[in-house]
C-alpha cells in the first residue's frame, strides 16, 4: 500500500507484473507513481505504454502487484464504470455505430464532474463542430482522436488515460493539445492525466515522467 514516501502521488503502481498469453513479461515488478496534473508515460513502440494504460483502466488485470489511487486499489473495471477513470482506446471499434454527440451525452451521465462548458471549448479548439453528428466509423483517424481528446479533457475524472494523442492530428490540433496539457500541468490537479507517447510534447511542463524501458 502507498506510504508516506510518496505523499504527492495520486496513482501508484507497486510491483506490477503482467504478461500476455504465451508471451514474455511486459512488466515484472514494475513500480512508478504519477503526480497530480499531467504525467508523461514515455517509451518506444512495444515498450508497454498501451498495456500499462489498459491495466490502469481495468481492461487488463495484473498478474502481480497492485495499482493504487489515493490509497485505494483501482485495478478493476469498476473504477472506469463509476467515472473515476476515463479511458477510450483509440484503436478499438467499440464506439462504432454511435456519433461523437451521442457519446458525449452518454459520458455526461457517467462522470459526475463532467464539464459541458469545457467540452464546448475543446470541441471548438479541435475543430469538431461539423463532425459531431457523424458516425464514429466515418471519421478519419485524426478526427476520431480529437473526439476522444475532447471527452477526456471534459470528463473531470480523477484519472484520465490518453494513448498516443497526436496520431493523425493536424498541426493546429497538436498545438491546441499542447496548450491544454500545459494548462493541466500548471494547475497541478485535481486528478491526474497520463499521456502515453514516445517523446515529450513541446511546451508541456510535465509534472512527472514515467520512462518505460
Amino acid at each position: 500500500m502507498p506510504d508516506s514516501t510518496t505523499p504527492s502521488a495520486t496513482l501508484l503502481c507497486d510491483g506490477l507484473r503482467f504478461a500476455h498469453a504465451q508471451g514474455p513479461a511486459v512488466f515484472d515488478g514494475f513500480t512508478a507513481h504519477a503526480a497530480p496534473g499531467a504525467t508523461l508515460v514515455r517509451g518506444d513502440e512495444g515498450s508497454g505504454k498501451t498495456t500499462l494504460l489498459r491495466l490502469l483502466a481495468g481492461e487488463l488485470q495484473p498478474q502481480g502487484g497492485t495499482v493504487w489511487r489515493n490509497g485505494q486499489p483501482c485495478s478493476d473495471r469498476a473504477a472506469k464504470e463509476s467515472g473515476a477513470v476515463f479511458w477510450a482506446d483509440p484503436r478499438a471499434t467499440a464506439l462504432d455505430g454511435t456519433s461523437p454527440a451521442a457519446w458525449f451525452g452518454a459520458l455526461a451521465g457517467r462522470h459526475p464532474a463532467w464539464d459541458a462548458s469545457a467540452l464546448q471549448a475543446h470541441v471548438a479548439g479541435f475543430g469538431l463542430e461539423s463532425h459531431l453528428p457523424k458516425a464514429m466509423e466515418q471519421l478519419s483517424t485524426g478526427t476520431r482522436r480529437k473526439a476522444l481528446l475532447a471527452a477526456a479533457f471534459a470528463c473531470g475524472a480523477p484519472l484520465v488515460l490518453v494513448d498516443e494523442p497526436v496520431a493523425g492530428l493536424d498541426r493546429p490540433s497538436v498545438q491546441y493539445l499542447q496548450q491544454v496539457l500545459a494548462q493541466r500541468a500548471a494547475q497541478g490537479g485535481p486528478g491526474s492525466v497520463l499521456v502515453a507517447h514516445y517523446d515529450a510534447l513541446a511546451g508541456v511542463p510535465w509534472n512527472a515522467v514515467i520512462d518505460l524501458p
